[in-house]
């Protein structure tokens, strides 16, 4: 025999419905609920427009980025620990720069918060095999962010003038962070293919845009800052001794 359920079961579901929001039934409430919508769509991409706007002109290609003493790879995940698709790609074009006299050392940023995962190293050994002396390749192992490893390059490397290198959607806010923290830096985009990845690292550039327009307003501390580092200025100075 079906059984109805009780009057009293029924009544949360129908006081949780009840509570849904309801869109307005006159022409003018909906003309305002739609102004809102449009209105936060426009506040949820104003930051990324201010990026657009304010990096254009610190874009350049590896071909005819200007000649600076180092370039700056930043982190992008590790595969069965070697560097992601994405990550080999910035750091073949690293490679490139250095090969073609552009750049004299390389700053390999990442995340090492654990024993079993370490993009610095795996970013090490993938420059070597392209190419890059060891002796040229300096490791941050507290880039745990972009802005981190910003502030890190200047205050603990004691970089003053760089080449950032990373994926297109992400190129421009390397620039204004690395800016904000003291670095004067040109932007490498490197090409990527059009996948699921991309176009999730596209669409999580808006909501990353914002927080570094606050990382810009506020400048907090890196999440480790740590004892100011040689390494970059003594391969510099071995560099220059050729």
């Amino acid at each position: 025999m079906l059984r109805l359920p009780r009057p009293s079961t029924l009544r949360p579901s129908l006081t949780r419905l009840k509570r849904l929001p309801r869109l307005p039934r006159t022409r003018a409430g909906q003309r305002r609920a739609v102004q809102v919508i449009m209105l936060l769509c426009v506040l949820a991409l104003l930051p990324a427009t201010w990026l657009y706007v304010v990096t254009g002109d610190r874009l350049r290609t590896t071909a005819d980025v200007p000649r600076t003493g180092v370039a700056v790879v930043f982190g992008a995940g590790l595969w069965d620990g070697e560097p992601s698709p994405y990550l080999a790609n910035r750091l073949d074009a690293a490679a490139r720069l250095y090969r073609a006299g552009r750049i004299e050392v390389v700053l390999v940023t990442g995340d090492n918060s654990r024993e079993d995962y370490d993009e610095p190293d795996a970013m090490r050994a993938y420059l070597t095999r392209q190419g890059v002396p060891d002796g040229r390749i300096v490791s941050d192992y507290a880039g745990f962010d972009t802005w981190d490893s910003c502030v890190r390059a200047r205050k603990i490397f004691g970089i003053h003038e760089a080449v950032l290198i990373s994926q297109g959607f992400h190129i421009r806010r390397a620039v204004e962070l690395c800016r904000a923290a003291g670095v004067r830096s040109y932007g490498v985009g490197v090409d990527a293919k059009h996948d699921v990845t991309w176009y999730y690292g596209g669409a999580r550039e808006v909501l990353a845009a914002g927080k570094a327009l606050l990382d810009v307003v506020f400048e907090p501390d890196p999440r480790f800052l740590g004892r100011k580092e040689p390494g970059v200025a003594r391969a510099l100075a071995a560099a220059g001794a050729r």
